[in-house]
């Protein structure tokens, strides 16, 4: 056992004072009873999975810094039920991640709600692994199950893995979804990564290689025009108070082994968020753009699709389809870049 690698070897009684996973229950707010899982990665990186909101990630922070952007809502109960017009809305509490789908992603469309049910549905938990750092085990992780489904169908199930290690700055996500029912059943997994102050600041620069294109919407070519730096922060914007927004659909290139790496890089804070996934898994990159006045937030969003709906991803031959049995698996990293040369090494790949 290095003792470079090991610099605890012999100094510590239990491995949560250097880091791992704490259960518990909030206590107040409109969260009161919501079981949560704080992950402490003992370098920096520290954040919240909330385990009755699909596992998704609140909370997310390196060192003194926040990384993710949080709504007015807060952290509220899930809503299993949430599943008409813009309903999603009134329990979006922004965060590291937010997952939309299982079936739907994009606005609400013949009965389906904005962005489907995931994000409300709790989870059942399989298994909480903590570090052990006599045997020199670092690896921590939390595994659940949501299941999206009713009665005559669809449904779907989604088993979730989210990991991280003592001393390394990343989360990774593993996802499964499988089609439980007995029929084939549409398909559209979004992950919804929010970013806010001071990581979202103005001057902070977006990290992706390709090509983004306007959503399509006046607001959004505002914004995702050829004439405006849409990959640079800007301060708050009085048209994006109340519904102002923007969004570009972004075709990014992957590497050779299908990889796709974008993030945000903040340089006055020698501090940037990435996030690794492979195109053939989530071949769609939405970039949403919200200045408002005190709702200042941006987020990346890899997904099957971009938020288009089920209408439309038909129209384009794009809709994914899951038979009776079947599963997709998809696999997210979100890690932290700090520090003035790992910064200037990571720009210039962009």
């Amino acid at each position: 056992m290095s003792k470079a690698r090991f610099p605890w070897k012999d100094k510590v009684s239990n491995s949560l004072q250097v880091g791992g996973i704490e259960v518990s229950a909030v206590e107040n707010g409109p969260g009161r009873g919501v079981r949560v899982a704080w992950f402490n990665t003992g370098c920096g990186l520290r954040y919240k999975v909330v385990i009755d909101r699909a596992l998704d990630i609140v909370d997310a922070f390196f060192n003194e810094f926040s990384l993710a952007w949080l709504s007015h809502n807060s952290l509220t109960a899930s809503g299993p039920n949430v599943n008409s017009g813009m309903e999603w809305l009134y329990c979006f509490q922004g965060g590291l991640l937010t997952t939309c789908g299982l079936s739907h992603i994009g606005g609400p469309e013949e009965g389906r709600g904005m962005h489907g049910r995931i994000s409300n549905i709790p989870a059942e938990i399989e298994s909480v692994i903590q570090p052990d750092l006599r045997k020199g085990k670092l690896d921590m992780s939390i595994t659940g199950v949501m299941r999206e489904s009713k009665v005559f169908g669809p449904s779907m199930e989604l088993r979730r893995t989210i990991s991280s290690r003592i001393g390394e700055p990343w989360i990774k996500i593993h996802d499964v979804v499988t089609n439980v029912g007995n029929e084939r059943s549409a398909h559209m997994l979004l992950y919804h990564c929010n970013f806010g102050w001071p990581l979202a600041d103005e001057g902070a620069e977006f990290l992706w290689n390709g090509q983004c294109v306007s959503r399509g919407l006046a607001m959004d070519d505002a914004i995702f025009d050829s004439d405006h730096d849409y990959k640079k922060v800007p301060a708050p914007l009085a048209s994006h108070n109340g519904l102002g927004e923007a969004c570009g659909f972004v075709d990014v290139e992957a590497g050779r082994n299908g990889d796709c790496v974008v993030g945000l890089c903040n340089r006055n804070l020698s501090l940037a968020a990435t996030i690794k996934y492979n195109k053939k898994q989530l071949p769609a990159l939405a970039n949403w753009q919200h200045w408002g006045k005190g709702e200042f937030v941006t987020g990346l969003e890899p997904g099957t699709n971009p938020p288009i709906g089920q209408l439309q991803a038909k129209k384009q031959k794009s809709l994914v389809y899951l038979g009776p049995g079947k599963s997709r698996e998809y696999d997210l990293e979100i890690s932290v870049v700090s520090g003035k040369k790992a910064i200037g090494e990571l720009r210039k790949k962009y």
